[in-house]
């Protein structure tokens, strides 16, 4: 009598190929985001509009949220991947006629280490996301991306193979998705900003002394709405005048962010500051910084983005990102 072999299911026989894969194209994508980022390059985002670079995957990659322990979060990543494909791989080269005991034993290790990893990367992904969604608030087709292969990874090391001890594919998942989350959450602790009850987030206003000619480094990131807002501000003529040392006009540049500032007609009043003009500061008559002279008015101190819409007529996007602590 002849008895029928089992057949081996097809995603069996295919898992450790296809995770090997997955792994490999992930390294490749991981790699390249960390070359650009340490050599000072820009990543091919496919978007000219520069609102929808800031907030799209450049200001994602660019974002403190991107670097951990002060190297690029793509680095880990690509570590990551790397010993993933490995270890699906890496027992593929061994010939089954040989260290027959061996192979087993490897196939085993890996299998377990691939559970782990594929889950831990899962779990750190699914946070990654949700940062994504709730605190950026940004697209970036990388991120989303590396968390399909994550998620692809942990499917495949759930589903590739015939597990025998059941216990396993609930032991090791669940702590080491608690491990990984409560590593994560340390990580990004420093990171969670004050806000008010609008959910706009509270500026850090000057604590140091300022180093001229720039003063204090401008350290919030624009969002679409203080762009655009900052492209109008200039079309209608309407001019900044302060001084580096000036902290309220730290707070003007905090509330406005980095890329928005940058579009505004600053005059720097002071003649130690950078390309000062304090003829043009004496011949607008500005007494306090910062002063803002829209249509021939001048408003003194920092301005919430909208009272400078409102003066102006701005009529974009008001989805403002910050605000001054006490407003």
């Amino acid at each position: 009598m002849i008895r029928s072999r089992r057949s081996v299911p097809w995603i069996h026989r295919w898992s450790r190929p296809m995770i090997g894969a997955i792994a490999i194209a992930g390294a490749i994508l991981t790699a390249y985001l960390t070359i650009t980022k340490l050599t000072g390059g820009e990543v091919a985002c496919g978007a000219s509009d520069a609102a929808t670079m800031a907030t799209g995957c450049k200001g994602v990659l660019d974002s403190p949220y991107a670097t951990v322990f002060g190297l690029p979060l793509s680095l880990f990543g690509f570590l990551a991947y790397g010993s993933m494909s490995v270890a699906s791989l890496g027992p593929l080269f061994i010939k089954p006629e040989k260290k027959k005991s061996f192979r087993k034993q490897l196939d085993e290790w890996t299998w377990l280490f691939l559970l782990a990893g594929g889950t831990s990367m899962a779990v750190f992904s699914g946070y990654l996301m949700y940062i994504l969604a709730t605190e950026l608030q940004s697209v970036c087709y990388y991120c989303i991306g590396s968390a399909l292969f994550s998620l692809s990874l942990m499917g495949l090391s759930i589903f590739g193979r015939e597990w025998e001890e059941v216990g396993q594919l609930f032991f090791i998942p669940i702590v080491v998705a608690m491990i990984t989350l409560v590593g994560t959450l340390g990580i990004y602790a420093p990171l969670k900003q004050p806000t008010n009850a609008d959910g706009r987030i509270l500026i850090e206003t000057a604590t140091t002394r300022p180093t001229p000619p720039s003063g204090w480094e401008i350290t919030t990131d624009s969002g679409p709405a203080e762009i655009e807002l900052a492209e109008h501000l200039t079309s209608v003529g309407a001019k900044m005048y302060g001084a580096f040392w000036c902290p309220h006009c730290y707070d003007q540049k905090q509330v406005l962010g980095q890329e928005a500032f940058e579009k505004v007609t600053y005059i720097e009043c002071d003649p130690s500051g950078k390309n000062p003009q304090p003829d043009a500061c004496q011949a607008a008559e500005v007494e306090s910084y910062p002063t803002w002279e829209i249509n021939g008015e001048k408003l003194s101190g920092a301005q919430l983005p909208e009272t400078l819409a409102e003066e102006t007529g701005y009529t974009g996007p008001t989805d403002w990102k910050y605000t001054i602590p006490g407003r």
